[in-house]
């Protein structure tokens, strides 16, 4: 797919400056797509900018901006100035592991912010104006412990899961308008973010850890056949076992103690 050709000149990710976002970032930037690229840390999202720009010879504008503040889509609307936003992808998130009652209910307001209400915001302003163009695709980032409780996870989960409902629903209310919307779901990816947490492989069965850049591949591979998708083939088959074979409450189980084990709690 010629996502250039398919759905315009220029492509959002918020939550670019590593990871996943920044795969994304590279391979459209590698299809001559013009980017915007959002995130909160300055230092690597002008380094990635500047990387981007020298290598395929694009246009790069970069926001520092905290996408948990109630006025983020404002503020990114207002530097943008009115700029055409033809692909959008919402890979930033907020993630805390542990007990529900360990974390403040601070920090659980900060996550539904980012996670939750800032992609609304997003989806709401910039697919109006795809919709009105008649093409333009988003990809909301989620991830597998949506698909059900997934204890010490719980509020992480709750917000993933609103993420996919929200894209399957648009799919179905935009696919022929010209939109293409699409949740990719992620199981455990080499991301910095995810190394950090220093988790303990759990099992001999456990799917193997993706590469952000198989994620960004293989979500530009499904955009605009089907509503979500799981990453990688040994995660959908563990999905299967948990969402189609097994009782709720035993995959809830699993997912709480697999949790529980990976990172010794």
């Amino acid at each position: 797919m010629n996502l250039k050709q398919k759905y315009g000149q220029t492509a959002m990710i918020a939550g670019a400056s590593e990871g996943i976002g920044a795969a994304f970032a590279t391979l459209l930037a590698a299809e001559g797509m013009d980017l915007v690229l959002i995130a909160r840390r300055l230092q690597p999202l002008q380094q990635l900018a500047h990387l981007l720009e020298n290598k395929y010879k694009i246009n790069v504008i970069y926001i520092s901006c905290d996408l948990s503040a109630i006025d983020a889509v404002k503020e990114i609307e207002g530097i943008l100035d009115g700029k055409e936003i033809s692909l959008l992808v919402f890979n930033a998130a907020l993630s805390v592991i542990g007990p529900f009652i360990n974390n403040s209910a601070e920090i659980y307001s900060q996550m539904v912010q980012l996670n939750m209400v800032t992609p609304l915001n997003m989806l709401h302003v910039f697919g109006e104006k795809m919709l009105t163009k008649g093409k333009g695709a988003i990809v909301l980032m989620t991830s597998m412990a949506g698909l059900q409780g997934s204890g010490f996870l719980s509020v992480y989960a709750a917000t993933k899961a609103f993420n996919r409902v929200l894209a399957e629903s648009l799919w179905y209310e935009w696919k022929d308008s010209g939109v293409d919307v699409i949740a990719c779901c992620a199981g455990a990816t080499s991301t910095p973010g995810f190394k950090n947490t220093r988790p303990e492989k759990t099992g001999f069965f456990t799917p193997r850890v993706m590469d952000p850049e198989e994620v960004a591949n293989e979500c530009f591979k499904k955009l605009g056949r089907q509503p979500s998708f799981i990453t990688g083939r040994g995660n959908r088959i563990a999905s299967f076992f948990m969402q189609k074979i097994l009782p709720g409450k035993v995959a809830v189980n699993i997912m709480g103690d697999t949790t529980r084990k990976m990172y010794r709690l």
